[in-house]
């Protein structure tokens, strides 16, 4: 079941991402700092965390809304826990976030990703879920690791936007 992440998970998001391997104890502590400058916001709508739950969380997403744009969001995470993967969760998930940010207005929805081998799988999926590669920073994380943004159309009917704000 994908429901609205509460602080109760936390503990176990942060494992979650560790488990996948892809995430530095730097990172790992930025996601804590994150979700918890999000629950201390909850009412903020430029921000989404969302989790498959399943008797625990074995997924999780996280999006926000680009500052200074026309409805562009960034999903800045997206993790299924390494033992639930290839059962179709994280497609669920996107699709998921997708349908969420569409019902709000969203226009179009960004991924950044790692240039490295370890990301093969990543980039993969992203490809599978209809998303274009769109740049390519070289050097960006560090020496030989690029920045690869993906880009997807929100498709929404135009009566139904509602503005953010």
């Amino acid at each position: 079941m994908i429901r609205p992440t509460t602080p109760d998970d936390t503990t176990a998001l942060i494992a979650l991402a560790q488990a996948t391997g892809l995430f530095q104890p730097s990172q790992l502590e930025e996601l804590g700092a994150m979700l918890a400058n999000y629950f201390d916001d909850n009412n903020d709508r430029d921000r989404v965390w969302v989790t498959d739950n399943d008797n625990a969380p074995v997924g999780v997403a996280y999006c926000e809304m680009e500052q200074m744009t026309d409805r562009t969001w960034n999903l800045q995470l997206i993790a299924i826990r390494p033992d639930r993967q290839r059962q179709g969760r994280g497609t669920r998930l996107l699709h998921y976030i997708e349908q969420l940010l569409t019902a709000r207005g969203g226009r179009l929805l960004l991924v950044e990703t790692s240039g490295l081998p370890d990301f093969d799988r990543v980039r993969a999926f992203y490809r599978k879920c209809a998303y274009n590669e769109e740049a390519r920073i070289r050097d960006f994380y560090e020496t030989g690791d690029d920045k690869i943004v993906y880009r997807k159309v929100l498709e929404y009917p135009k009566e139904k936007v509602v503005q953010l704000g």
